[in-house]
This record gives C-alpha cells, structure tokens and sequence, in this order.
C-alpha cells in the first residue's frame, strides 16, 4: 500500500489540503482532486502546453510537477484569471477575435501568454511566437492566438 502525502498548496489564492499519492500529478490533482478541470491534460509528457499553470510565478507543465512538490507553494490556474464575471484582456480578445477553437489548448495558451505580458508588455510579434511556441494547438493555425495576444498587450498598456 502506497502512503499517501498530505499537501497544502495555494492555488488562485485559495488554500486547499489534499492527500495525494507520491507520483500523482499536479494536473491529475487539479482535475480529479481539487474539480479545476480548466487546466486540461493533452500529452502528459510536457510537449504540448496544455496543461500549462504557474507555479511560484513559473510557467510549468503541470503533467511533469508532482502535486507533493507543490506543498507549500503558490500555483495559478485558468480558473483564477477572470476576476469574477469579468474576464480579462486576454480571455477577452481571444473571444472578439476567435483566437480559439475546439478549446482544449486554449487555457495553457492563455497561461503561457499572461506570463509573457507579465514579463513583457510589449512583445514583438515574433517574440509572441517565440514565447508560445510550446503550447501546441491543432485548429487555428496559430495567427489568431497571436493576434488575439498582441491586440491584449495594446489593450493593457492603454495604447
């Protein structure tokens, strides 16, 4: 019988303790423990971007963290962008300008790109691509994604 560990971990501001098994993913505990199924599970080999969540300020595959390596640590999903009905710039432009599609992408993508706008308020086009070349989306072809970010950074910096 596997022990299972107990973990405190804050995610979107939000305490929650769980016991999880020592090889249990951090994605698997969002979606099956914790009821965050925002983040979704693509490759579970870190190739493809969705499951894509913060840690410590970090932008992380959550399909290759162990959930007990979150003990004590801060993690930000999909979940916690909106501030309640109001959605920001990003989930924003990404609907005015259908920068998704079948959506199962679209939260990893929405990460990936508020860490980039975090770090950089004005990214080149070719910075975007560069940034979000890990997420991994099969129906848009990317160019909406890239212009839904890039009319999300102009909006942010009240240009």
């Amino acid at each position: 019988m596997v022990k299972k560990a107990h973990v405190t971990t804050s995610v979107n501001g939000d305490e929650y303790e769980y016991l999880c098994e020592p090889g249990q993913t951090l994605v698997d505990v969002l979606r099956n423990e914790l009821e965050l199924t925002g983040t979704k599970e693509g490759c579970s080999t870190g190739d493809c971007g969705a499951c894509s969540v913060m840690l410590e300020g970090e932008l992380v595959c959550s399909c290759l963290v162990l959930a007990v390596e979150t003990d004590g640590k801060s993690v930000e999903t999909i979940e916690g962008m909106a501030k309640g009905d109001d959605l920001h710039p990003l989930q924003r432009n990404f609907l005015e300008l259908n920068g998704l599609q079948c959506g199962i992408c679209t939260p990893g993508v929405l990460i990936a790109a508020k860490a980039l706008l975090e770090r950089n308020p004005n990214p080149t086009e070719t910075e975007t691509r560069f940034w979000l070349a890990g997420n991994l989306c099969r129906c848009t072809g990317y160019d909406k994604i890239v212009r839904s970010v890039m009319a999300a950074a102009e909006e942010m910096r009240g240009a």
